[in-house]
This record gives structure tokens, sequence and C-alpha cells, in this order.
């Protein structure tokens, strides 16, 4: 089974808006958790430069798991990412945050 390194891109215009984010991503390795137990690897989050290259997207948040199982409970069962989500909805423009992720 392979680590999955995963990378969230996201459009958040309000400067305001992205720290507060950035603060959720800084404590989600803990707050995740799986059978009683946090599962999340790495998690962490940070602004990007301002740049035309970078397409309006201003936040990137990293997160690493130990299998792509973890990954898929993270997106559909975890409550302390449905948190963030719930905190993002409606600050995020341009349609849903870009996901990418692979092996590692």
């Amino acid at each position: 089974m392979s680590k999955i390194l995963r990378l969230t891109l996201f459009k958040i215009p309000d400067p305001t808006h992205v720290q507060e984010a950035i603060a959720k991503y800084s404590s989600l390795s803990k707050d995740a958790v799986k059978n009683g137990k946090p599962y999340i690897t790495s998690a962490s989050a940070n602004p990007t430069h301002a740049d035309p290259r970078n397409k309006g997207y201003t936040l990137i948040a990293r997160t690493s798991f130990e299998s792509k199982a973890d990954m898929d409970f993270y997106d559909n069962e975890d409550e302390a990412h449905g948190q963030i989500k719930a905190y993002l909805k409606g600050k995020v423009v341009d349609g849903p945050p870009l996901v990418v992720y692979m092996d590692v």
C-alpha cells in the first residue's frame, strides 16, 4: 500500500479567511481521528505568493495519509475535515477546490 500526498488548492479572496483556514489546518493532524486515533500523517496549509501564474489560487493545503482508504475516510467521514469544509463554504470562489493526490 502506497502512502498518499494530497494537495488541495483554494481560491479564497479574503486574506483573513486564508489565515483562519491555515489555523484550522494546523491542528488537523491531531483533531482528525479514525477509530479513536489520529490517522493523518501530516497536515499544513500555506498562502500562495501573489503571481499571475497561480491562476487565482490563494491557499494550498497539504495532507498526507498512510493509504488511499485513509484519504477516502477523510473525504467522506472525518468530522474535523467536515468542520473545515463547513467553515470554507461560501468563502471559496470559482467552484470547488482543486484536489490532486499522488503516491509517495
